[in-house]
């Protein structure tokens, strides 16, 4: 099927460190695994060519690519403003959307993230999926699997150093026995308000406060989370000594962090 969608780039938010199942295809498209299912997308300006029937696109994708947000609305925001680097952030990665990612897979990957770089992080992932090797919903191409739930996985999985895990593997196989005891953890954060889900995650082992904002920009859809790592570090003490302005951007400030982190990230742009 065919959509059209203003301010979105799946190139801009496939390399914005958000999401880590994401992969570019030879022929320029991408492919997507999420909610144990498979999709291929294509864009050409603001038309999306998709492989999936429209009731699986009304029931997932569609929130999934956060399509109810006004984007535009934020980016006339950001043009007002006095701002040149948030604008030049802006006009650089305007494509870029928070996606409604599962939650679960999204902590996990977070908590994988921590003092990692993308390709890494992609890679355990993907050695995680494959070891366990759960199959996905509908049609898959072979070689392509489900993240694994609490339940489907013991303690002794972590053990391998093939998963490239590193000291990592500790938190991920006590989170996993933590939420496979406590199966309702999941659903009871999002009951949360962004403060309480904080203080819920920094309570574990292995989430310190910029995997816990992650968490809860990418897990949660709390986008008036502010992750701070040390990109952010570097661009709030250049650009904004006198204080960033978060009363201008509340209720959004998630975005706006994605557009300067993206901004620093790929285009070196201090």
């Amino acid at each position: 099927m065919r959509v059209t969608i203003d301010n979105m780039n799946i190139a801009q938010i496939a390399d914005s460190g958000q999401c880590f199942r994401w992969n570019r295809l030879e022929d320029g498209s991408y492919e997507i695994i999420a909610y144990d299912r498979y999709l291929k997308i294509s864009q050409n300006g603001n038309e999306f060519d998709l492989n999936c029937e429209e009731e699986q696109w009304e029931e997932i994708w569609s929130t999934y690519l956060d399509t109810d947000t006004d984007y535009a609305g934020i980016g006339v925001n950001i043009e007002r403003s006095d701002d040149t680097y948030l604008k030049e952030a802006y006009k650089y990665g305007q494509g870029i959307r928070i996606l409604r990612q599962d939650l679960w897979e999204t902590l996990i990957s977070f908590i994988i993230s921590q003092n990692n770089n993308i390709k890494r992080i992609k890679g355990s992932i993907e050695a995680i999926c494959a070891k366990a090797a759960l199959p996905l919903m509908g049609d898959a191409p072979a070689g392509k699997y489900r993240f694994p739930r609490p339940y489907e996985l013991d303690r002794e999985f972590f053990n391998d150093r093939n998963l490239g895990l590193g000291y990592r593997d500790g938190y991920l196989a006590d989170m996993y026995e933590y939420a496979a005891a406590d199966p309702d953890f999941p659903e009871r954060l999002k009951t949360m308000d962004n403060e309480e889900a904080l203080h819920e995650l920094k309570s574990f082992k292995g989430i310190g406060d910029k995997v816990a904002n992650c968490v809860c920009l990418f897990g949660l859809h709390h986008i008036d989370a502010f992750p701070i790592d040390t990109h952010i570090k570097q661009i709030l003490k250049l650009h904004y000594q006198d204080g960033f302005d978060f009363e201008r951007y509340k209720g959004y400030a998630g975005i706006i962090q994605q557009y300067m982190f993206n901004y620093k990230l790929n285009s070196k742009g201090m």
